[in-house]
């Protein structure tokens, strides 16, 4: 039944506690403590410098107004879409935060000062989904409802949040918007501290950017090669374009990925990549209105400490509904059958979703609550190309093709991460490299250059990937050189088991030693 305090006041009350307890850390001797909960000291002192740089000096209170839109939505979607308790009790908890919202929206009024153009167009261009996920989702939600007088609040205090959704709009449209002269660029200084303290990665951005130009170009020429297999005679983007128009019609997307997902489990299976525990399967879903600026898939799952609403969603964007029927098709050919598959692999087996079914009995709370981005997203990457290694679909190069195109995309988010924000590029020259190099649509490339300005260190999933493949290597050799004999479940099930922890963290667990990430 409460927000978080997205005040000024509270904001400096968060710095406050997280700088309090950090000194309550930082007198603990971590050479008092066993192997493991070295670990976990290590990444909780990096998740509280983590949020201080955050909240101190990246500041997006002050600089990105649809954190206060799309969160009060994301709140609202939580206790519509999670039945963690009975409908009149969830109800009762999003009237009393619905009471909030409108003074939420108030203090965000305050907060702001001089964002980014580019961020307050992006809130400008989600507050319509969000105030009629409000209009609509949220006010048909609870049809089981039949107190009279718990529905006429829900109705009052409902309606109030439409109104205030639309004073943000206007106040976004016809203020914000005019004085939204701000720069979006970290800075290099800004930029390597934001890498070190998220990802535990202090390697120069010379020598990253170097990394990331390698591994495009590497796969690149792999692009090159599986499309010559799959039709010489045509050029490597005539061939992507061909395959392209093999997708499932708009309306049938989402039934036909849920179809999908119980053939990858199957794969995972009975080829020993990794365990699989029994669970109920992902349920495919629309991705809700507040997160379509910015993404194209995603899994929604609960918290490890969910006893109750365990469901986990796989959000898929579908089209936007105005647009005409070629821009539909357009849209569309990003979703082509081997892609589907390849997103379907990340976002469920064995990613994410994997990840998920182990949180709950991760060692530690620490791990269960904070982690590396470079680790979830890293390791959901490097499934990808880890099951087409393993011989999935191996008689189909369209799913090799799909998978390298994907890995464009991340290495595109690598390079552009990097030089929007400590070399001056442009969103619109992002947009044009993700199209040009990335291999990918013009609305995917769209999307993805918003979301650099927003995310800027978005090149984790590559990071993480060639981090994951030097860590996979070197224990190889290690088991091997002491006798043993590697097996690629062992590894697999032992990744997963430790927990996100940054990934040089995750090479003292498994090798004894951080020694050289990529």
């Amino acid at each position: 039944d409460r927000l978080e305090d997205s005040s000024k006041a509270g904001i400096d009350d968060t710095i406050a506690a997280n700088k309090r307890f950090r000194e309550q850390l930082t007198a603990i001797d971590p050479k008092t403590l066993n192997p493991a909960n070295q670990l976990d000291y290590q990444q909780m002192r990096l998740a509280i410098d983590s949020k201080l740089l955050t909240l101190e000096v990246v500041r997006p209170w002050q600089t990105q107004p649809d954190t206060y839109s799309s969160g009060l939505t994301s709140t609202a979607y939580i206790m519509i879409q999670r039945r963690f308790a009975p409908p009149e009790e969830r109800l009762r908890k999003l009237i009393a935060r619905e009471k909030l919202m409108p003074a939420a929206l108030a203090e965000a009024r305050k907060n702001l000062d001089n964002p980014p153009r580019i961020a307050t167009e992006i809130a400008l261009q989600q507050v319509d989904g969000n105030r009629g996920f409000f209009a609509d989702a949220v006010a048909n939600a609870f049809p089981e409802v039949k107190d009279a007088a718990l529905l006429a609040e829900f109705k009052q205090t409902n309606t109030a949040v439409l109104d205030a959704f639309e004073a943000y709009k206007t106040f976004l449209n016809d203020d914000l918007l005019k004085r939204s002269n701000g720069e979006f660029a970290l800075g290099a200084d800004t930029y390597r501290r934001k890498l070190a303290v998220d990802e535990m990665i202090d390697v120069p951005l010379d020598q990253l950017l170097a990394i990331a130009q390698a591994d495009l170009e590497k796969n690149k020429a792999a692009f090159v090669a599986t499309a010559k297999t799959i039709d010489p005679k045509k050029t490597p983007l005539e061939v992507l374009a061909q395959i392209s128009k093999d997708h499932p019609p708009a309306a049938r997307l989402l039934e036909t990925t849920q179809a999908e997902l119980e053939a990858i489990a199957t794969f995972m299976r009975d080829h020993h990549i990794v365990t699989v525990p029994q669970a109920a399967p992902a349920k495919v879903q629309e991705t809700p209105p507040f997160m379509r600026a910015v993404t194209t898939a995603s899994m929604d799952i609960p918290g490890p400490y969910e006893k109750v609403a365990t469901e986990a969603y796989y959000s898929m964007t579908l089209p936007d509904p105005k647009l005409k029927p070629a821009q539909v098709e357009e849209f569309m050919a990003g979703w082509y059958y081997p892609i589907i598959t390849n997103v379907s692999v990340h976002e469920v087996w064995p990613g994410h979703y994997l990840q998920f079914l182990y949180a709950r009995d991760f060692p530690s709370d620490v791990r269960k609550v904070f982690g590396a981005a470079s680790n979830s997203e890293g390791w959901a990457h490097y499934c990808e190309e880890m099951v087409i290694d393993e011989g999935f679909h191996a008689d189909d190069p369209r799913y090799r093709l799909a998978q390298i195109q994907d890995a464009l995309l991340r290495d595109v988010r690598f390079i552009a991460g990097i030089r929007t924000h400590t070399q001056g590029m442009t969103v619109k020259q992002a947009e044009e490299l993700f199209v040009t190099d990335g291999y990918q649509t013009r609305p995917v490339a769209v999307s993805e250059s918003k979301r650099a300005t927003s995310d800027p260190t978005y090149g984790y999933y590559t990071m993480g990937k060639l981090m994951i493949l030097k860590l996979r290597a070197d224990y190889k050799a290690k088991v091997e050189k002491d006798g043993g004999t590697f097996s690629l479940q062992e590894f697999h099930d032992r990744f997963i088991k430790l927990g996100p922890l940054p990934l040089p963290l995750m090479r003292v667990a498994m090798l004894g030693e951080a020694g050289q990430p990529f």
